[in-house]
């Protein structure tokens, strides 16, 4: 177990201690500071402290991490939607809530899921698995957010993983998003190509940056700027939701969703970016949609087509997977145009 410590500075003092450790240079988000907490892995002043504890001047915070020792991922039998198998790859329909796989922070060492990933579930299924991947993550050739379901491809053989991992580098491979977000886009196709980084304070999260905010001297974020490049199209317009389609052209973290907030149309369900703009439109909507939303059981986000070529036979394939039912029940109810205005 990989430990950090420090010491309280005056001007922290009076913080909420998983506010701290979110601002700290840790890697960590609050929730992920607060789940810590609760393990029982934040010591103060030598005690096991509550996520909500006050801290004062000068008291030493101690914090478990795990080590990569410690994650080293283990088979695990689960359930998997699998599309299409053969001797090279992997097709499967990720569920929401679900994690790809266990992965490092940018506070090296620590992992944030060491059981129930899809990589857990794979070396469940079978023990032929791309290792060029790393050693977290065999057979992964690119990833989905937690939150967000849809279609992954994943690699049994090195050869196929360096193939797939090429077109996907080279943008030859074609992946598509269904996505509900807020609000009535003016125009019915938008390519958003804004360079992305971490946040400075939420090193977990993500952020647009816009040129005039790289010419800000107090810069929001940290580390690299990384290009990237989303093209949405328009699919249905339901008042005060948009089902629209997200191509990417990169595959950067958050992507879809940090650009399609930054444009003010934050993808409903999202539980970090452009929530601001959520609660205001999500005030404007009736009873029956409003309920229907509160039912999503993540963010509204889809990858319904995944397009390559197969890295043996070199035959361009195409699979699709329509979107997750919650999503499906609300398009539908959007688009009979009855519902109940919100009151008050």
């Amino acid at each position: 177990m990989a430990q950090t410590s420090f010491q309280v500075e005056q001007a922290e003092s009076g913080k909420r201690l998983d506010v701290l450790l979110a601002a700290r240079e840790l890697g960590l988000s609050r929730s992920q500071a607060e789940r810590l907490a609760r393990q029982g892995r934040v010591l103060v002043a030598g005690r096991p402290a509550a996520p909500g504890r006050r801290v004062a001047a000068g008291e030493l915070v101690e914090v478990s991490l795990a080590t990569e020792a410690e994650v080293e991922p283990r088979p695990e039998i689960m359930p998997l939607d699998i599309l299409f198998e053969d001797e090279d790859i992997i097709v499967l329909n990720k569920p929401r809530g679900m994690v790809v796989h266990p992965s490092p922070t940018p506070s090296a060492g620590r992992f944030s899921r060491t059981s129930g990933t899809l990589v857990h579930a794979l070396l469940g299924h079978t023990t032929r698995l791309a290792a060029g991947a790393g050693p977290y993550r065999p057979g992964i050739v690119h990833r989905l957010d937690r939150g967000t379901s849809g279609l992954l491809v994943v690699a049994k053989t090195d050869s196929a993983y360096q193939e797939l991992a090429r077109q996907i580098k080279r943008r030859e491979a074609e992946r598509r998003y269904l996505a509900l977000v807020w609000g009535n886009l003016r125009e019915d196709h938008l390519v958003i190509d804004l360079p992305v980084a971490r946040r400075r304070r939420e090193p977990m999260e993500m952020t647009a940056v816009s040129r005039l905010a790289r010419g800000e001297a107090s810069r929001q974020w940290q580390g690299k700027l990384r290009a990237a490049h989303t093209a949405v199209a328009v699919l249905q317009r339901l008042g005060e939701i948009t089902l629209v389609e997200a191509k990417l052209g990169t595959g950067r973290t958050h992507q879809i969703r940090v650009h399609l907030a930054h444009v003010g149309h934050p993808v409903v369900g999202d539980p970090v970016y452009g929530l601001r703009q959520a609660r205001r439109r999500r005030a404007l909507l009736g009873t029956g949609t409003e309920a229907l939303v509160r039912r999503l059981e993540g963010q509204a986000l889809h990858a319904h087509v995944l397009r390559f070529r197969h890295p043996t036979t070199g035959q361009r394939v195409t699979f699709s997977a329509a979107m997750p039912p919650d999503m499906a029940r609300l398009v539908s109810h959007l688009g009979t145009g009855a519902d109940t205005p919100a009151q008050g």
